[in-house]
């Protein structure tokens, strides 16, 4: 489903002004605070922004990957830690339960995840398990109408305000990925305690923290698709999660670029703006090239999802460069603004830390390139 053009552009355009005029002014407090004032949380509710990818059926917006994408890059021009406040509701936390629930799961959650009411979080990595996911220790062990389910999960994002949390767990003998099942499991079920929130490099505002289970009693009615097909659900959560982080990232590095572009007009040494320095000119022609490249690269890759085509290797490579791209933008941005891009004041240095957890989760730089090689060589080249 599609939103029609006029209704999607309605939206864009709103967005757009919720981001200049009502999220920037906010971001010193909430890099101060660590936390997004509870206003702004009713706002993006009332606004939709919970149900991007849930379908109207379920109380959604039903966006296409395009026009999700679209969305993300919106969004991508203000701190990270605002998109994350409903990042996990729209991808990770919800997507396994969208492409694998049954109808009375889908019915039972994502009405009120849509709406926000529920708040979701993915549960894969854990204190000793990272890019090799398929080895997961969080062990589910079916005890008649339940499963048994004990672990501990690590960096779970939004864990400390999720009410649903999507978890992978051993549930069989066999090694590997295919020993793995996937389970939806409230945050109010007996044995479920959630630590601190973690202490970040950046993205303050968006939190992150371990989620144990102490032989928490999850319903079998709850596991998403048959025994060991969780690897499989969680891959495929991953590769469109993928795909819209590469959306944020070239949202951050066009307002980078726009933000460097004004200092560098406004700044002048030697008695010229700044701009006006070929060298500075070379830094401004690179950001902006690899911007462009990382944006068309994700919006032919969201079209071609959208149209049923696989797209494992396109959403690695997206992830990939515009991951990367962004890092380089955002050095460059602290570079053109000198002495000034390394002062909080400015919010440069603060960008420069928020980009560079991008390069990691939902699957690091390195990941994606064994993706990407391994795709390749089974396609042929």
């Amino acid at each position: 489903m599609s939103l029609d053009p006029e209704t999607f552009d309605a939206l864009i355009d709103t967005l757009r002004r919720f981001v200049a005029e009502r999220l920037r002014p906010l971001e010193a407090e909430v890099e101060a605070n660590d936390a997004i004032p509870a206003g702004v949380i009713a706002e993006m509710k009332d606004m939709g922004l919970f149900g991007l990818s849930i379908a109207e059926e379920y109380g959604g917006l039903g966006l296409t990957m395009v026009e999700e994408c679209r969305v993300a890059i919106e969004m991508g021009r203000t701190t990270p830690a605002f998109r994350s406040t409903f990042g996990t509701n729209v991808g990770i936390g919800s997507q396994g339960l969208v492409m694998a629930g049954t109808p009375e799961q889908k019915a039972q959650w994502l009405p009120r995840i849509a709406s926000g009411e529920v708040v979701t979080s993915f549960a894969l990595t854990e204190p000793d398990i990272g890019s090799d996911s398929g080895a997961v220790k969080t062990r589910a062990v079916r005890d008649g109408d339940v499963y048994r389910l004990s672990g501990t999960k690590r960096y779970i994002t939004n864990a400390d305000k999720a009410d649903l949390f999507t978890v992978m767990a051993r549930t069989g003998e066999e090694k590997g990925a295919r020993g793995v099942s996937a389970f939806l499991v409230p945050r109010d079920l007996p044995g479920v305690t959630i630590g601190e929130p973690e202490k970040k490099m950046g993205q303050k505002g968006a939190k992150v923290a371990d989620v144990n289970f102490d032989d928490v009693p999850v319903p079998a009615a709850n596991r998403l698709g048959a025994a060991g097909e969780g690897f499989k659900i969680a891959m495929r959560v991953l590769d469109r999660g993928r795909l819209h982080i590469s959306a944020v990232c070239v949202g951050v590095a066009e307002r980078l670029i726009a933000d460097s572009v004004a200092y560098a007009s406004e700044r002048h040494q030697f008695g010229h703006p700044i701009a006006q320095h070929q060298l500075i000119q070379g830094m401004i022609a690179d950001m902006k090239t690899e911007a462009l490249a990382a944006r068309a690269l994700v919006m032919e890759t969201a079209a071609a999802k959208d149209a049923g085509k696989d797209v494992v290797l396109e959403s690695a490579a997206a992830k990939y460069f515009s991951s990367e791209m962004v890092g380089r933008v955002a050095d460059k941005a602290v570079q053109i603004y000198g002495g000034a891009g390394y002062i909080a004041d400015y919010g440069i240095e603060r960008l420069y830390r928020d980009v560079r957890l991008f390069r990691i989760y939902e699957g690091t730089s390195q990941i994606q390139q064994i993706i990407i090689a391994r795709e390749t060589i089974k396609r042929g080249g």
